[in-house]
């Protein structure tokens, strides 16, 4: 094993607080302004804190809010839920083959979001399988209690925020948005990641653009995954002599 991964792996719970800090930075403010957007709405601060914990979705959940309010039906709240949520369909094969055989990882995925995911595709592959079970869970838990705590400060004492600080209400939005950028651009160093990139961020775009938000996040998924898959990556000259 390399010195890296040594160094990875010598004590996989510090590790994975250390790399699970910075998305404090993005969770909080989003989880604060769903706090507050869903006590505007007309839920109680229990209902939303609860919400934060159990479904602990992101967008998924100011739509479920939203649409919960607007008395759509049951069946399609559940659908569209799943509909935003179906890119982890496409997160659980690329990290399946770093988890271990183990039950223990179903109930965990709980924790998977969009940032962990990508500190998964980091950090694992230099770890010894039978560490990566503790530093997903530090990781996971540290950035999951972060998103409730953001939320239980939004719906307490979200409006006093944002009447003493107008700004944030502008700024908000944008923290996670830009956290998951900061994490996804190093890995664009080839052709195929650059691709992939552009044509995710291309689809969401257009979608917002032409007034279809609700699908744009599934579909840039959706769209970024077959571009991945269809660029066919060629080896280098040093593979082809080997």
């Amino acid at each position: 094993m390399s010195t890296a991964a040594h160094s990875l792996s010598s004590n996989p719970w510090k590790q994975g607080a250390k790399d699970a800090l910075p998305l404090l930075g993005g969770y909080i403010p989003v989880a604060v302004s769903f706090g507050l957007f869903s006590v505007q709405a007309g839920f109680g601060v229990l209902e939303t804190i609860l919400v934060s914990a159990f479904i602990y979705a992101g967008a998924s959940q100011f739509l479920f809010v939203a649409m919960v309010v607007s008395g759509a039906p049951v069946w399609l709240v559940i659908v569209m839920t799943l509909l935003i949520n179906s890119r982890h369909l496409v997160y659980g094969p690329n990290i399946a083959p770093y988890l271990q055989k183990d039950v223990r990882w179903l109930p965990l995925m709980h924790l998977l979001t969009d940032q962990i995911f990508a500190l998964t595709l980091t950090r694992m592959p230099h770890m010894t399988p039978s560490d990566r079970l503790r530093w997903y869970v530090s990781a996971g838990v540290i950035a999951w209690l972060s998103w409730i705590l953001g939320t239980a400060l939004g719906a307490i004492a979200g409006d006093e925020l944002i009447e003493r600080w107008p700004l944030i209400s502008e700024v908000l939005p944008f923290a996670l948005p830009a956290l998951f950028l900061v994490m996804v651009l190093p890995r664009c160093t080839d052709r195929r990641w650059t691709i992939t990139m552009v044509m995710a961020t291309t689809t969401a775009m257009l979608l917002k653009l032409f007034g279809f938000p609700n699908i744009a996040i599934p579909a840039a998924a959706i769209c970024g995954a077959l571009a991945y898959y269809a660029i066919q990556v060629r080896p280098t000259d040093k593979e082809e002599r080997s």
